[in-house]
């Protein structure tokens, strides 16, 4: 299990019967990176991850 595995599981457990805009998502993403700035990289690169997700593969 990776280090990450526990706050996605916590997430899930506290939130996972909730059902959220990916509006929400993403304005909580945005907070989320003013507060922590040094993690824009990796929150940009799961927003991509998860816009693309339809995209069919090269």
């Amino acid at each position: 299990m990776y280090f990450t595995d526990r706050g996605i599981e916590e997430l899930e457990a506290r939130r996972g019967d909730e059902e959220v805009a990916l509006a929400w998502v993403a304005e909580q993403l945005r907070i989320f990176v003013d507060l922590h700035p040094e993690f824009e990289i990796p929150i940009e690169r799961l927003a991509t991850w998860l816009a693309r997700l339809d995209d069919e593969d090269d």
